[in-house]
């Protein structure tokens, strides 16, 4: 049987992850059976941000779909707080080297490529398309947005965003 998955920010952004979170399998099972959102301007969420402290022992995970760097490293700092556990995300088409590192509540979307000897940091964003290249490290609360590329060797100080398309150079 699956897990549950309660995310924080049902946007854009929220809906991407909880596909992200649905796709995921260990073997041919289901990751997660149940995800739902916590969001203050939505009707599919079943409460408010606000109120993540009363679902704590009714999910197994928690995770921030807010694409705002800093509010998703206030959001992910308040739901360690709270005592949540705080997956990483992969997309069964993303590609992710043995040798990366990825930290928790960091999710890499739809053929997104994390290579070789590469640290992707807590609460960081690998949107789909995205390749961050072999010996690159990407501080906590990045987003590498769609197509964006970090050459090898390069390295991203915390919460920076790079825009779709956009080139860092490495070495």
């Amino acid at each position: 049987m699956g897990k549950s998955l309660l995310i924080l920010g049902a946007g854009g952004h929220g809906k991407v992850v909880k596909e992200v979170a649905l796709a995921m399998k260990n073997a041919s099972e289901k990751v997660y059976d149940r995800v739902d959102f916590l969001d203050d301007n939505s009707g599919e969420a079943i409460g408010r941000i606000s109120e993540a402290v009363l679902y704590k022992n009714q999910y197994d995970e928690a995770f921030c779909g807010i694409g705002n760097n800093q509010f998703r490293k206030n959001i992910l700092e308040k739901l360690a707080v709270l005592g949540y556990k705080i997956p990483v995300l992969i997309h069964p088409t993303a590609y992710v080297s043995n040798t990366a590192i990825i930290e928790k509540g960091t999710v890499v979307e739809p053929k997104a490529i994390v290579n070789a000897n590469t640290t992707v940091g807590s609460g960081s964003i690998i949107s789909v398309g995205a390749i961050v290249d072999h010996n690159v490290i990407i501080g906590d609360y990045c987003h590498i947005n769609a197509g964006a590329i970090c050459k090898a060797g390069s390295k991203l100080e915390a919460c920076i965003k790079l825009e779709a398309g956009e080139v860092v150079k490495g070495y």
